[in-house]
C-alpha cells in the first residue's frame, strides 16, 4: 500500500525525494522534542535509508503526508521496533507545527490503525509516547488504544499504548 488518502490528507510511501522535507521537520526543535531531539542532515539521511529498507523488508513502513493541495504536513507510519527485546509494531507520526491542533494526527492515526489491523492483518499495534506529550496520548486514546504500561526508553519516561485486532 504505497499510497492512501484520508478526508484531508494524502500519503505516499517514503522515498529519496522526501529528504528536504524530512530534514526541515527534524531540524525543528519543538517538533523533535519528543522524538529524541533535533536530527542533523546526516542522521536524517540514515533515518530515511533505514525506513526505506523497512518497506523492502516488511511491505509497510512510513509515509509522507500532504494536504490535498500538496503542502507537506509530516510523516507517519507503521514499523517494527524492539521494546525490551520484544519485536513490536508501532504507529508513529510527526507533523510540522503549523499543522498542530487541527486533528491531522487523530485522522492519520485512525487511518494507520485500520491499515495495520485490517489491511495488513497485524495482530496488534502499539504507540510509544513520552509521558509529557499529552497531545499524542490523546491521539492514541481517540484511536482506541489502551494504556498498557510505563517504560523507560533511551532515558525517557514513556507510556506504551496497545490496540489488538
Amino acid at each position: 500500500m504505497d499510497h492512501f488518502s484520508t478526508k484531508r490528507l494524502t500519503a505516499e510511501r517514503l522515498n529519496e525525494s522526501h529528504l528536504p522535507d524530512l530534514v526541515a521537520l527534524h531540524l525543528d526543535a519543538e517538533v523533535s522534542r519528543y522524538l529524541g531531539g533535533v536530527r542533523t542532515l546526516d542522521v536524517t539521511k540514515t533515518y530515511l535509508a533505514t525506513n526505506m529498507a523497512h518497506w523492502d523488508q516488511h511491505g509497510f513502513g512510513l509515509w509522507v503526508m500532504r494536504t490535498q493541495d500538496g503542502a507537506f504536513v509530516g510523516r507517519g507510519g507503521i514499523r517494527h521496533i524492539l521494546v525490551d527485546d520484544v519485536d513490536e509494531i508501532e504507529i508513529l507520526y510527526a507533523y510540522k507545527r503549523e499543522f498542530w491542533g487541527q486533528g491531522f494526527a487523530s485522522e492519520i492515526a485512525a487511518a494507520m490503525t485500520d491499515i495495520g489491523l485490517l489491511h495488513f492483518r497485524l495482530p496488534f499495534l502499539i504507540g510509544i509516547v513520552n509521558v509529557e506529550n499529552v497531545a499524542s496520548r490523546r491521539v492514541l486514546e481517540k484511536a482506541n488504544y489502551v494504556l498498557e504500561r510505563g517504560a523507560n526508553r533511551h532515558g525517557e519516561d514513556v507510556e506504551i499504548y496497545r490496540i489488538r485486532r
